[in-house]
């Protein structure tokens, strides 16, 4: 999953959505440092990806996409479920998504002290272009596709994967829909073990 999910399913709490949110920041176990929480979205965050790529139905959005984009097409369906999860965002939160994504930067902020470099580096593209408010609309993912399309020195071909979206979008959306709901119960039994 990508970072609105992520987000999402730290359940509120302020210190498990930071862990959560630096976590592909943090190599191994040197997260040690950290408060609990954070160590615990850290954690957290780790388990949610383990349960996604072991996942049927994740592994069948891959399909469509693997003869096109080969070890891409993970990352891509990372973001294009979160496309599908700011589209119907007032299904899961009370919260509207444009004050949930103000709120999280302005955290983000209050703490960045403790924030990685990565993710430091990243946090003002993350705000110019309020990634997790615009990933609902298909130009705010066009905009994320190209960028991580610079990101691999253009091998990825991501910039053309709105296409895929489109053409293929009631099957990724049934296959986001079944999958969160499954990754939602996973993080519900997860969450107070760790």
């Amino acid at each position: 999953m990508n970072f609105l999910a992520h987000l999402y399913l730290s359940n509120g709490n302020q210190n498990i959505m930071i862990g959560n949110f630096i976590a592909d920041a943090i190599r191994g176990n040197k997260f040690k440092h950290f408060p609990d929480e954070i160590q615990k979205g850290i954690i957290l965050h780790r388990h949610i990806d383990t349960f996604t790529d072991q996942h049927t139905i994740v592994r069948k959005s891959k399909r469509r996409l693997h003869e096109r984009y080969g070890h891409y097409d993970g990352v891509i369906i990372d973001l294009f479920y979160d496309h599908f999860l700011a589209k119907n965002w007032s299904d899961y939160c009370k919260i509207p998504l444009d004050i949930y994504s103000k709120n999280f930067y302005a955290l983000l902020h209050a703490n960045y002290e403790i924030l990685p470099d990565k993710t430091k580096q990243m946090l003002p593209y993350l705000e110019q272009y309020n990634w997790l408010y615009n990933y609902q609309f298909f130009d705010g993912m066009q905009q994320v596709m190209e960028g991580m399309n610079r990101r691999t020195k253009m091998k990825s071909h991501m910039h053309l994967s709105i296409q895929d979206l489109k053409e293929h979008y009631k099957f990724f959306e049934n296959d986001f829909t079944y999958f969160f709901m499954d990754l939602i119960a996973f993080t519900q039994k997860k969450l107070p073990t760790l």
